[in-house]
């Protein structure tokens, strides 16, 4: 065992080694007439926070110029000189950068030009410098004047704003600084997606391909955003502040310990906030904007649905494909999907269409005189180039030529429409009758209906019937054994069991556990082993045979709670994951007992921490921040992220328990 340990740990090593681009520090942080850049040469700030040098990414063939983080891996880029026109492996051999005629610049041997400040100066190269800050800021200046940069990379950022850096609006020339998106993860290009400074409502703006607004921040209170309230539990890390002058107004912001924060507009159309967590060595995103990857516009490119609730988030409909495979597989999906194969509309065929129901309709659509489904189906229909697909939603008719930013909303969300798109003759399979097509679409309109609320009454019925039919065993049970209660316990403990099988149908695992073992696990309900009284009963430790550790749940008979009840407990509980919120491990129901057990947290309830004058010493602030960062998270799920729609109500202290 020790043996393998080792293995595996020098095979993290080895492979560590071969992922990492091995530099060759100048030991300096300054490039002047004397000393310049090249090959795996870079320079470092001088408090070794950050290293400028050439970095590929990725599988990437291609090299850029860029700055980095000089002791965070997995390497993490904040700026690129060259994002537009990148170096090739032939070039690297020759590539410098340097000072020349009065600006910084990257260039071969041969003059090829990759990159320049793109300065004009009357200044002598002589006494230009070029110093990495330890804030990440490149500055060129004169030597002679060092406090007045000539340029500098916080005003030209590409995707990360950095602490000290401004997002400005300068008044005097009428523009506003920029973070861009990269194009994918290896690629460093511009992307389609950017955020500048909205100057009249003190806000950012986030777009997608500089035009389309999809998300802000919200105006700035003097304290944070209004749409990123989270931005207060970080207030002992950093401070924002807002300028406004007769030159420029500007946000900025600046740290308050030797935290590593950044703001990122990351490859999917968020603008991410991050921590760098030392203790875990990686970065956690604290908040994004907009929260949900399918609120940022065409954030899966044409011809494709954003579902929140698919693990892929972005699917091509059917009958298409992606455009380019290796930017899917990138989470670069802006490049959309196309048609596996071509329509065919010249050949005399007719086409079919798939209805997809149940999503928002696209943007930019044409409006057309229909009276009805049937003749929007037919307008659509018989524009083979020029209309994908039609909707006819609250008596209008849409069509469109290209679908974009189309959203597949939940099951349970009633606000939706329904969508036709064209399919390819290869594709029709999937589609309904062009060659009746009034009378398709009409039956298929009655038909769901129809089935719909049938399948409705049905339920209705047997549920109604399943229920009477349980009340009369119950009756016929109870008079047969002469009012004996165990053998009503047994039809009650039946009765629970077989309405929560019927979930198991549906891959939902619940274990249960005999009451037998919970007794011997809690030492028959011990008060020494009680952890607590709830408003539905108390909840007690156990300890089961092979030393796990349980919380134990035991419901009240005074409680109320029926056996619809516990079901719904049981089900719902046991579909939220998260790893902040406590994992109910299993139930048990036997008689008039309904108990629920949970994962045991060693250090009971945050009140114990917070009022106890003994406990409350050692709770020191890293602690208290972990604690409210994970109870954040945990609410954030419930609230945001969870696909189940949870109620609750007040929360108290008693509510948050603490682990390990």
């Amino acid at each position: 065992m020790q043996l393998q340990y080792y293995s595996i740990r020098l095979l993290f090593v080895i492979l560590t080694c071969l992922s990492i681009n091995i530099h060759q520090s100048l030991g300096v942080e300054m490039i002047s007439v004397n000393h310049s850049v090249s090959g795996n040469q870079s320079i470092v700030s001088s408090g070794e926070n950050f290293e400028l040098g050439f970095f590929f990414p990725g599988s990437s063939k291609n090299y850029y110029l860029g700055i980095w983080y000089k002791n965070v891996m997995p390497q993490t880029i904040v700026w690129v000189a060259n994002r537009e026109k990148p170096l090739s492996a032939t070039d690297m051999n020759s590539v410098e950068l340097k000072v020349l005629d009065g600006n910084l610049v990257l260039m071969t041997e041969s003059k090829n030009l990759f990159w320049s400040t793109n300065i004009s100066n009357t200044i002598s190269s002589n006494t230009l410098m070029a110093i990495l800050s330890d804030d990440g800021n490149l500055i060129l200046s004169d030597g002679s004047n060092s406090t007045t940069p000539l340029w500098q990379s916080f005003d030209n950022p590409t995707d990360t704003w950095l602490p000290n850096a401004k997002v400005k609006y300068d008044k005097l020339t009428n523009t506003t600084k920029i973070l861009t998106s990269w194009k994918n993860s290896e690629d460093p290009s511009p992307g389609i997606f950017s955020v500048e400074m909205d100057q009249s409502k003190k806000q950012f703006l986030i777009k997608w391909n500089r035009t389309e607004m999809y998300s802000a921040t919200g105006s700035w209170n003097g304290r944070i955003f209004n749409m990123m309230p989270e931005m207060s539990l970080n207030s002992d890390r950093y401070r924002f502040s807002y300028v406004d002058n007769e030159n420029e107004s500007y946000f900025t912001y600046s740290l308050r310990n030797s935290s590593k924060i950044r703001l990122t507009l990351d490859v999917s159309g968020q603008i991410r906030h991050l921590i760098w967590a030392e203790n875990l060595k990686e970065w956690q995103i604290f908040t994004s904007q907009p929260r949900q990857p399918c609120e940022v516009y065409a954030s899966c490119g044409a011809f494709s649905i954003c579902n929140k609730e698919s693990t892929t988030f972005c699917n091509c409909l059917t009958g298409f494909t992606p455009k380019s495979n290796t930017e899917w597989d990138l989470n670069d999906h802006s490049g959309g999907c196309v048609k596996k194969e071509s329509l065919q509309c010249g050949d005399g065929k007719k086409g079919r269409f798939l209805m997809n129901p149940n999503v928002t309709l696209p943007a930019y659509s044409i409006s057309v005189p229909a009276a009805s489904a049937e003749e929007c189906h037919s307008t659509c229909l018989s524009n083979c180039s020029s209309c994908n697909a039609y909707a006819y939603d609250n008596n209008v008719c849409s069509i469109w030529n290209e679908v974009l930013n189309l959203k597949q909303l939940s099951p349970g969300d009633g606000s939706g429409s329904v969508i036709y798109t064209r399919l390819a003759v290869s594709d029709e399979a999937y589609g309904e009758d062009a060659k009746s097509g009034k009378l398709s679409l009409k039956l298929k309109v009655i038909i769901s209906g129809v089935v719909t609320i049938a399948v409705l009454l049905l339920c209705s019925f047997s549920y109604v019937y399943y229920r009477r039919m349980m009340a009369k065993k119950a009756a016929a049970s109870q008079q047969s054994t002469g009012g004996n209660p165990v053998s009503h316990w047994f039809n009650r403990e039946r009765e629970a069991q077989n309405l929560i099988n019927e979930n198991d149908k549906q891959n939902i695992a619940i274990p249960f556990f005999s009451l037998e073992n919970i007794l011997a696990a809690t030492d028959d309900f011990s008060d020494v082993n009680k952890l607590g009284q709830g408003g539905f009963g108390p909840v007690y430790k156990g300890i089961f045979s092979d030393g796990q550790e349980i919380a134990v749940k035991r419901l009240s008979t005074q409680s109320r709670q029926g056996i619809d009840e516990f079901r719904n407990e049981v089900i719902l509980i046991s579909k939220l994951q998260h790893r902040n919120l406590v994992r109910l491990l299993g139930y048990c129901i036997t008689g008039y007992e309904q108990i629920l057990l949970y994962e045991y947290m060693s250090n009971k309830s945050l009140d114990t921490f917070i009022f106890d004058p003994t406990h409350s010493k050692s709770l020191k602030w890293k602690k208290r921040f972990e604690i409210i960062l994970g109870i954040s998270r945990g609410l954030l799920y419930l609230h945001e992220d969870s696909r189940l729609r949870i109620i609750h109500r007040d929360m108290k202290t008693t509510f948050f328990w603490i682990n390990k």
